[in-house]
């Protein structure tokens, strides 16, 4: 979903941990954090970090939609903001791809708080109605060139509430480096996993409606000084409107091998976050960790898990890319009895002729020269972020009161666009 840089400083015992799962040392029953006030406000952090709020959308007519800013800040420098967005519809054959570099950049806006933002190409404008079957809401409004606006309001359901793994003000948050309370760095992430977008954009001077598309919208940042956070990334954000609502979201970060359970040399540690909304209700948050050498066993309690599960050599990257994806749920429902567990395959096809490749990005094209003269990247890395959006079945299972039949397993039609992203 999102990928950027990091630091190797040694600790004082070699053999300490360094690096501090999201998940680490809470159960199951604490996962869900239900985020507060405080967690989407802009911190517009110092020194080596990303911050970033995104809008992901579906529309009626098939359109994928991807809007971003990006805080970007690099040592002594002034932050860059970028506004990034991507339109596709494999329909039409539709495919926009925009990047600005944005002026006047202010948070908060006049009369707002931090969960709100603007510059001269948009306005992000946070909007709260408690007690409301919708009680919070972005107004999103760009002007990102004579190809490509935005006016929409893209809405919360109050039955779906914003979530981070754990409460509390350290809730989201995996730590790198020895000492947990002072960190070299750390990576968080705040979701609202199902969202309505009412509106519209105008691509190529055309206007794509937007009456309840469905979709989600993430608070990330990455505190970390240059090189990079990690060396694998998997993304995937289901939308279905059917039972009146499913969303099933994954984020995944593997490290670098500098940062594991046991000191520099034991890391590639995979850290997957995810949630599952069934009938417009958050029904279950899942995290997990996998150390490299340790199986996951089957029937955990909690199952939150990506696979490569069929791989080819791509040439146009050298990569081992999947040509095959699984992402596997599994918990606790939040507030009753119960579990749910689902599942979601996707044959990809070959690189050479990928089914609904949206783009091959190559991440150094993309950051800005004066980044990459203070990053020392591997010697031959090219780093690759590959997405992806096509149809696909999520099977689920739980019980019947959630919905009728779930107990049976339920094939649950709809839109997903994943992201595989390779660092190193």
């Amino acid at each position: 979903m999102f990928s950027s840089f990091f630091s190797t400083s040694a600790p004082v015992d070699p053999h300490a941990p360094n690096f501090h799962p999201v998940s680490a040392g809470r159960p199951a029953s604490e996962l869900f954090g239900e985020l507060e006030p405080k967690d989407t406000e802009w911190t517009c952090p110092s020194g080596f970090a990303v911050e970033t709020q995104i809008f992901y959308h579906f529309l009626e007519d098939g359109t994928s939609i991807m809007l971003q800013i990006i805080h970007s800040s690099v040592g002594v420098w002034y932050p860059t903001i970028q506004v990034t967005a991507k339109i596709y519809n494999p329909k039409t054959g539709l495919k926009l791809w925009k990047s600005v570099n944005v002026s006047n950049f202010v948070t908060p806006p006049p009369g707002l708080d931090k969960r709100s933002s603007k510059a001269d190409q948009f306005s992000f404008t946070y909007k709260s109605r408690p007690g409301t079957d919708e009680p919070e809401s972005y107004v999103v409004s760009a002007n990102l060139g004579d190809d490509l606006q935005f006016s929409f309001e893209a809405l919360r359901p109050a039955t779906v509430p914003g979530f981070k793994v754990g409460k509390g003000p350290k809730g989201g948050f995996s730590y790198f480096g020895p000492d947990i309370a002072n960190p070299e760095g750390y990576v968080v992430h705040r979701f609202w996993p199902r969202t309505t977008m009412k509106g519209m954009v105008i691509v190529q001077g055309k206007a794509l409606e937007a009456k309840n598309s469905p979709g989600m919208f993430v608070h990330a940042i990455q505190g970390m000084r240059p090189n990079l956070v990690a060396a694998r990334w998997n993304f995937a954000h289901f939308q279905s409107d059917a039972h009146d609502g499913v969303s099933a979201v994954q984020m995944e970060f593997t490290t670098i091998d500098a940062y594991g359970k046991k000191g520099a040399g034991s890391g590639f540690v995979s850290v997957n976050v995810g949630s599952l909304v069934l009938a417009n209700k958050l029904v279950t948050v899942t995290a997990e960790t996998k150390y490299p050498g340790e199986p996951q066993p089957d029937d955990a309690e909690v199952v939150s898990r990506a696979f490569h599960s069929r791989t080819a050599k791509d040439a146009d990257t050298g990569y081992d890319a999947p040509t095959e994806l699984v992402f596997k749920w599994g918990g606790p429902i939040i507030g009753s009895e119960g579990r749910v567990d689902a599942s979601l395959q996707l044959d990809l096809g070959p690189p050479t002729a990928y089914k609904g490749l949206l783009e091959k990005v190559d991440v150094l094209a993309e950051i800005p020269g004066f980044i990459k003269t203070m990053v020392n990247y591997v010697a031959g890395t090219k780093p690759f972020i590959y997405q992806w959006y096509n149809p696909a079945t999520l099977r689920v299972t739980g019980p019947d009161f959630l919905i009728p039949g779930l107990s049976e397993g339920l094939n649950i039609e709809g839109m997903v666009y994943n992201e595989a992203t390779f660092i190193s």
